[in-house]
């Protein structure tokens, strides 16, 4: 789910890579990566250096939603529109995700396959899609030729990686037997349904997306891992109880190299919030923990943990 809005630091043989789009086993020469069709693409494919031969192990669903460069300049413009009326934004990454989304929703969205069928029919879409925008937001500039020009040059780059997505992860499952690792970008408090709404990004990154994102059936899915950092981090706006705004939270911030992958913004950091996380199981049921960053805390004498909510002076047991 999503699109190149997340960001991953991997770090393998002592070589660091940035991960936005691309599943993080791209790195394996002996993994197949697989792009699924609720990971908004945006054409920065051709930017991963340093990989030998990742063209030939990376499949892109057809089904996948295209992020246009209009996408990533309404997303600007709607923050800028946000704190002008409202005196706060979301905070997004302006990577245009729920520009694409929205109109994934409003069914005028663009799709691969589309980009690799009829490119006449393309064009005429794609024309009518940027005329919506330009309609809604005056100042938006769009060079359309321009931009069919280049969607063009990366529609016979992308084609030889492009698959019937569904077809793709059935034969996976049914085929000889393999390990099939479901990666998700985001958090689960930043899930559109179950996050810190409106502070949230526009798809499920909660375990569902396993199904609606690959077509996977509910009954295939295995182990489910949770990945949480030994005390809790957030870009952008948004509810955060356990947030320290003082020595300790820089603390944290600067051993912990917290800056947003993506943005390059610092995170807020704060202690452990056992309640957040245990809202993520009852909506994820994980099968086990990953907990991450545990070294960060060797300097400190004490550490604190977030433990429980109150509301109007009474515990509740539930993330309100």
């Amino acid at each position: 789910q999503g699109g190149n809005n997340a960001g991953h630091t991997v770090v393998v043989d002592g070589k660091e890579y940035d991960f936005h789009l691309f599943p993080s086993g791209i790195i394996n020469a002996k993994a197949i990566s697989f792009i699924g069709s609720t990971a908004e693409s945006h054409f920065s494919l051709h930017l991963l250096t340093g990989l030998k031969d990742w063209e030939k192990r990376l499949i892109i669903s057809d089904r996948a939603h295209i992020v246009f460069d209009f996408h990533q300049a309404v997303d600007g413009l709607q923050e800028v529109q946000r704190q002008a009326q409202e005196g706060k934004n979301i905070g997004t990454t302006k990577k245009g995700i729920g520009p694409t989304y929205s109109s994934k929703a409003a069914r005028t969205g663009l799709r691969i396959c589309d980009l690799l069928s009829d490119f006449d029919e393309f064009s005429s879409r794609f024309k009518n899609l940027a005329q919506q925008y330009k309609s809604m937001f005056p100042t938006l500039e769009i060079d359309i030729e321009g931009q069919l020009k280049k969607l063009k040059g990366y529609a016979e780059k992308i084609r030889p990686m492009v698959r019937d997505g569904v077809y793709f992860m059935y034969e996976a499952l049914h085929g000889s037997p393999k390990k099939i690792l479901v990666e998700g970008a985001n958090a689960a408090l930043l899930d559109i349904d179950f996050g810190t709404y409106p502070f949230v990004t526009s798809s499920n990154c909660t375990v569902g997306g396993v199904c609606t994102g690959l077509g996977i059936p509910p009954q295939h899915v295995g182990d489910v891992y949770g990945v949480v950092k030994a005390y809790t981090t957030r870009v952008g706006i948004g509810a955060f109880p356990t947030e320290q705004i003082n020595e300790i939270g820089d603390l944290l911030q600067s051993r912990g190299h917290e800056w947003g992958v993506t943005t390059g913004r610092k995170r807020r950091c704060g202690w452990l919030d056992l309640v957040i996380l245990k809202y993520a199981h009852m909506i994820n049921g994980f099968t086990a923990l990953a907990l991450t960053k545990l070294d960060i805390l060797d300097v400190l004498d004490e550490i604190k943990i977030g433990v429980a909510y109150k509301l109007g002076g009474k515990r509740i047991p539930y993330f309100p």
